[in-house]
């Protein structure tokens, strides 16, 4: 047997950064950046009001009170997006928009709750000094700053951020786009009458959300049964479409395991027991360059077997570092047992309770229950060596996502 991370570095030494592609903004959400994103011109582009209101000299204000306001001519109004130059001097005001261009010679703004709201003549109730209320020239952002980094992946702010330095079109690495398809006699569509035998597929629905947590684009292919013919003539169907593939099922020791045996000698795939539980039988390799990862059948092995190895490399594939979920250290509050020489990933309920993590075993772990994956936030990473632990015991949590 191979140990986890031997497993793990030959995925990642068989898989690459996609190639970038240019977006519209709008269709690159969710990518990853493949260029640094930089500012043309400052932000804002010119002086500009924070507030409606009047734009003065402060010192005209400065004696201002309730009892004894200023009153001032309004010599115009300047509203945002006035593509004129407009000015004053002392001794006059202009009204002003939040946004607008602030007038030469001004070098304040009242706010219009501070005044009689006046449109030939003003009464300012209250002082201001120099630059109240105004929004400096490159106060957000200067010219030439990078705004976003490469390798950033591109949410609403970031999206509103490229928009705003003036860009229409992003390069990006591309979603990664996955082909999801299970395989069995024994699996029957969900929504379809179950036959004696019979069990509702499960792991195609649950791998291609994982897919789409992680980044990508999740297809999810219907259901194949252990016919070798037709296995390998739908996998080469899909390779057309498919940036990477992920099968579940038929990799273990049995007379049916049907993808293990139209994939053992195909391309660069191999197949091997890796020292985990849940997850031992694993496959991966390149068929006709497309990377394929071969999953256990078992639905909490094949979840496991794909936050731990696939997760990594659909990450590298959009150019970001091949990280599992995030982990925290955690304080058991039960105790657990380990198998001796296999690294144990045991479902549980991750918590914050003060000033540290607390973290509950799940009472069932067998591979095949769902159930108890479904109600579990994390999976607590046990090494090889660690046999058993008490509670209280720190360990490591990879947090779901």
């Amino acid at each position: 047997m191979r140990t986890v991370d031997e497993h793990l570095t030959e995925i990642l030494g068989g898989v690459a950064a996609l190639p970038p592609l240019d977006l519209a903004l709008l269709e690159a959400q969710g990518t990853v950046l493949a260029e640094p994103v930089t500012a043309p011109v400052p932000l804002p582009p010119f002086d500009n009001s924070a507030m409606d209101g009047y734009a003065v000299v402060a010192a005209d204000v400065a004696g201002a009170t309730e009892a004894e306001p200023v009153t001032l001519p309004v010599v115009g109004d300047i509203v945002a997006g006035d593509p004129g130059v407009s000015a004053i001097r002392t001794g006059l005001t202009a009204r002003i928009m939040t946004g607008a261009p602030l007038p030469a010679g001004a070098d304040a703004v009242i706010p219009v709750e501070w005044t009689d709201g006046g449109a030939a003549t003003v009464r300012i109730s209250r002082p201001a000094p120099a630059g109240n209320y105004i929004r400096r020239s490159g106060e957000d952002v200067l010219a030439g700053q990078t705004v976003v980094e490469a390798g950033t992946r591109l949410g609403a702010t970031q999206i509103g951020m490229v928009a705003a330095v003036g860009r229409s079109h992003v390069a990006v690495r591309p979603k990664p786009r996955v082909v999801v398809v299970s395989t069995g006699d024994e699996l029957q569509e969900p929504g379809r009458q179950l036959a004696p035998g019979q069990i509702w597929e499960s792991n195609s629905y649950m791998l291609t959300a994982a897919v789409v947590e992680a980044g990508g684009v999740g297809y999810r292919q219907a259901t194949v049964h252990d016919e070798p013919a037709k296995v390998m003539e739908m996998l080469e169907d899909q390779l057309v479409r498919a940036d990477a593939i992920i099968t579940s099922g038929g990799v273990s020791m049995g007379t049916r395991d049907v993808v293990k045996e139209v994939l053992s000698g195909t391309g660069t795939v191999r197949f091997h027991k890796v020292r985990m539980r849940p997850g031992k039988p694993q496959g991966f390799g390149l068929l006709e360059g497309t990377p394929i990862f071969t999953l256990p059948g078992n639905p909490v092995s094949a979840y496991v077997s794909f936050q731990v190895f696939v997760r990594p490399a659909l990450r590298v594939m959009q150019g970001l570092p091949p990280e599992p979920p995030a982990t925290v250290g955690a304080v058991l509050a039960e105790d657990i047992k380990s198998p001796a020489g296999l690294r144990h990933f045991v479902r549980g309920r991750l918590s914050f309770n003060r000033s540290h993590y607390t973290v509950t075993p799940a009472e069932t772990q067998g591979s095949h229950q769902l159930g108890s994956l479904a109600m579990a936030n994390a999976l607590i990473a046990l090494p090889e060596d660690a046999e058993a632990l008490p509670a209280g015991s720190h360990v490591e949590v990879m947090r779901l996502p």
